[in-house]
């Protein structure tokens, strides 16, 4: 009867190893609501300002010199070589890596790791792959102009809000939202890497991370490659995402 009991013990406890084991919820059915809500109120601001003020053109203006007709940081070391391409090939390679190793663990997953860390590595993975491809897609969709594009700007194109109609012979501009920034946009992903223990924390990541992309971003609107909204955009677009992966992953089994 003894060795019958420890048999059925052994068996309950390797089923048990087998079996997918549940975490906490990264957060709570109150604070996705309260996400989505700021998701939706960020969608309309953002829009009320690209529609309805001349915000975008302001800050363009800004940084244009108006005598020379160019936009004197367009071909400066910081922001073509270290921010366009040294920056970008660092978080490139950084993307890959963790999206290989996610990828790695999907195949032979790592004890060590647990359930809560997988399902954190994989919303940051499919991250790293999403926010660029979703910003590069709707990028190369839409019929907006880049600010050097625009006749105000020495270029050919001219000047249409968003939702406005363009004219007959106006070629698309495919420039919004702002595809650089995203490259270091999917960094907002890494927030989940402190919840649901550290709330406060992830917040702090979460900031930080924008705040990398906004910096990215500003660095080509002084080129005159982008206007404001368009690294707004990008911004609201990669902190939509996140918060999907998160509703959506969170709950299942690892």
């Amino acid at each position: 009867m003894r060795e019958m009991l420890e048999m059925l013990e052994m068996r309950e406890l390797h089923q048990m190893r087998a079996e997918p084991r549940l975490h906490a919820p990264l957060l709570s059915a109150h604070a996705l609501r309260r996400l989505a809500m700021m998701l939706a109120a960020g969608a309309l601001a953002i829009l009320w300002l690209g529609r309805y003020t001349d915000l975008d053109l302001v800050l363009a203006d800004a940084v244009f010199d108006a005598e020379r007709r160019v936009f004197p940081w367009r071909d400066t070391w910081l922001t073509v070589t270290f921010n366009h391409v040294i920056v970008k090939q660092l978080l490139m390679l950084l993307a890959v890596g963790i999206v290989g190793y996610a990828l790695v663990d999907a195949w032979r997953p790592r004890a060590a790791l647990g359930a809560l860390g997988r399902v954190q590595l994989r919303i940051v993975a499919l991250a790293a792959v999403l926010v660029p491809a979703v910003t590069s897609t709707l990028k190369h969709l839409s019929a907006s102009h880049c600010p050097w594009d625009l006749v105000r700007y020495g270029g050919e194109q001219p000047y249409v809000r968003l939702f406005g109609a363009f004219p007959a012979d106006t070629l698309p501009g495919q420039c919004l939202p702002a595809g650089h920034a995203s490259s270091a946009l999917w960094l907002v992903a890494l927030a989940v890497c402190w919840l649901p223990a550290r709330p406060s924390r992830a917040r702090a990541a979460a900031l930080l991370a924008i705040g990398a992309g906004a910096t990215v971003g500003y660095l080509q609107q002084l080129r005159g490659a982008h206007f404001m909204t368009h690294t707004l955009w990008s911004i609201w677009i990669a902190c939509t995402i996140v918060v999907a992966l998160i509703a959506t992953l969170q709950g299942r089994p690892s």
